[in-house]
């Protein structure tokens, strides 16, 4: 199974030249680091920031450049900085490509649960709403488990919706997933696990067709 960092690497790979990219907080952080070489992304963060680079080492922290996460990051060479309304103003306008995020839920039919778990409290749902609503397009990184073993590829959501039908893919430890009409469809699956594994651990409709080949990382 994949780990947090092999999880962003493989989402580092649908990235395309020239897009301009939003990543949510969690594992969909870490694809800064794993840009591939040879193409021009720019990244974006919805406290202000156009241009972020990947997580300092610790000699180049700099305790003033955070992402929304206030996780400390770098900047690259002709990055801007920007208040939060122009920051929302880029995302609702749609000039964001690609917006990679976490969640707790997704539906086979591409709807996504990522803000709230009823009972617990939260200072809101961020900037998820805006992001999942204006986005050309969106996706998951998550866990394909919860902690009690319970499949979070779901039929339907269980908990608060942050959007419908707006999910295109879905990269977990076991494996990676197009929305497809029919549901989740199997495009890979990670090293050493079995089709049969994801099948038993996926509660919505799960799309098999022919040979799964193992994911390259």
């Amino acid at each position: 199974m994949l780990d947090k960092n092999q999880i962003a690497k493989r989402i580092a790979r649908e990235l395309k030249d020239g897009y301009y990219v939003n990543l949510g907080i969690g594992i969909p952080t870490l694809v800064a680091n794993y840009i591939p070489e040879g193409i021009a992304v720019t990244l974006q963060s919805e406290n202000g920031l156009l241009g972020m680079g990947p997580f300092p080492t610790e000699d180049k922290v700099d305790p003033d450049l955070i992402n929304a996460g206030k996780q400390t990051i770098t900047t690259l060479p002709g990055s801007a900085f920007f208040d939060s309304a122009l920051s929302f103003g880029m995302i609702r306008a749609g000039k964001v490509d690609l917006t990679v995020l976490g969640a707790m839920e997704v539906a086979d039919n591409g709807d996504i649960a990522n803000w709230k778990i009823p009972g617990k409290m939260v200072k809101g749902m961020g900037g998820a709403m805006d992001l999942v609503a204006s986005a050309k397009n969106i996706i998951v990184a998550m866990q394909h488990v919860n902690k009690a073993g319970e499949s979070k590829l779901l039929k339907k959501c269980s908990l608060p919706i942050t959007g419908l039908g707006v999910v295109k893919k879905v990269v977990t430890e076991l494996g990676v997933f197009d929305v497809t009409p029919d549901g989740f469809k199997l495009l890979e699956r990670a090293p050493g696990v079995t089709v049969e594994e994801i099948i038993a651990k996926t509660e919505g409709r799960l799309v098999v067709e022919g040979e799964i080949p193992e994911m390259i990382l």
